[in-house]
């Protein structure tokens, strides 16, 4: 359509882009409108974002894509000398974007500085005050710490490395949300009965029943967030007290115990998955579930094999895409990366990361 405007093929002009691609989206049927609501809402207030591995061009690319639009201004956490030979061979355009090199001399004032707060904070856990500087040098530390005292708003990193390497900086300088008991993992699924979201998925091996309930409770806030009202499966092999495991037990005293914490929340369970989806053998069989009058978007696994291997089937079989993860419990936004993620996978999750620290703004300012 620009290009039938540039051309002045177009007999009428398009003013309203985004009204314009929103329309497209709908003709086509594409099934990812919870996205583009989230970059949308990210636009109308940006926020820094840290991205720690600046010397990848998918990064780089995604920090364009994301200045570009408005969705967030961008700062890069790399080799100065690499990172503008990389951005020049690719023409990119990121010349008024801050790209900081932790290991620099330039920045001796700084490391010197967070490692005196991350001694402070570390000091009876592990760390002498020279290894609380010297780790200082490593991005995803020094990237937490720009966030934990306001130079930057939130942190994306992961892409190249290991998980537990860029959450335990993230746990060690900035920590959980007073609200929370753990972190966890979700995944937005986008579908095609629409958007589903996983947890946990990536974090707790085999939560108790206190960190089951907290899990849920964190994501159902996180679907809430999104502007979603959260519809919860509690998913087991058993259905409704059809086996007296300890596992199916678990399940089903979180739920009895969450319906009484949260009394507005939809959730019910145990259940196994195929029964949570299909409404005639809910109806039939179990008249009483709270998820009769329409199927769950938020479904909550007993362990994390079970949520990490359901994700993984669902994208590659289902042909779903995976949006995530979606860290959840944190102080301050910081996201970990799927291994290779793609640059629209990147640029969902700066959106969902400055959204969170919108969020995370209101409440600190309410």
């Amino acid at each position: 359509a620009m290009a039938a405007m540039d051309s002045g093929v177009a007999r009428m002009p398009i003013e309203d882009w985004d009204g314009y691609k929103e329309m497209l989206y709908k003709r086509l049927g594409s099934d990812d409108n919870i996205l583009r609501s989230i970059i949308n809402k990210a636009k109308q207030a940006p926020k820094k974002v840290v991205f720690a591995e600046a010397e990848n061009l998918k990064v780089l690319k995604a920090a364009q894509q994301v200045k570009d639009e408005g969705i967030a201004i961008p700062i890069l956490l790399g080799d100065v000398k690499r990172t503008k030979k990389l951005i020049e061979d690719n023409a990119l355009q990121l010349t008024n974007v801050e790209i900081i090199d932790p290991r620099s001399e330039e920045q001796a004032d700084r490391r010197e500085k967070y490692g005196a707060l991350f001694f402070e904070k570390r000091y009876r856990r592990g760390y002498n005050l020279y290894e609380a500087k010297k780790v200082m040098r490593e991005r995803p530390y020094f990237g937490c710490m720009m966030v934990e005292t306001g130079e930057a708003d939130a942190l994306i990193s992961g892409l190249t490395r290991q998980y537990p390497n860029t959450i335990r900086p993230a746990l060690e300088i900035i920590g959980t949300h007073h609200t929370a008991k753990k972190v966890a993992g979700m995944y937005m699924m986008l579908s095609k009965k629409g958007p589903l979201f996983f947890s946990d998925t990536t974090i707790n091996f085999n939560p108790t029943e206190e960190e089951l309930i907290d899990i849920t409770l964190q994501t159902a806030n996180a679907v809430r967030h999104f502007g979603i009202k959260p519809r919860v499966a509690m998913l087991s092999y058993s259905n409704f007290g059809s086996s007296m495991s300890p596992e199916a037990n678990l399940v089903r005293n979180v739920v009895e115990r969450i319906k009484e914490i949260d009394g507005e929340l939809v959730i019910d369970g145990e259940m196994q998955a195929g029964v949570a989806f299909n409404q005639e053998l809910l109806k039939e069989n179990y008249p009483f579930s709270d998820l009769v009058s329409g199927s769950p978007n938020t479904l909550i696994f007993p362990n994390l094999a079970a949520g990490n291997i359901a994700y993984h089937l669902l994208q590659e079989v289902g042909g779903a895409e995976a949006v995530g993860p979606i860290l959840l419990g944190m102080k301050k936004p910081v996201h970990v990366l799927q291994l290779g993620s793609s640059v629209r996978q990147i640029v969902n999750m700066v959106a969902i990361a400055v959204v969170e620290a919108q969020v995370k703004s209101n409440e600190s300012h309410g």
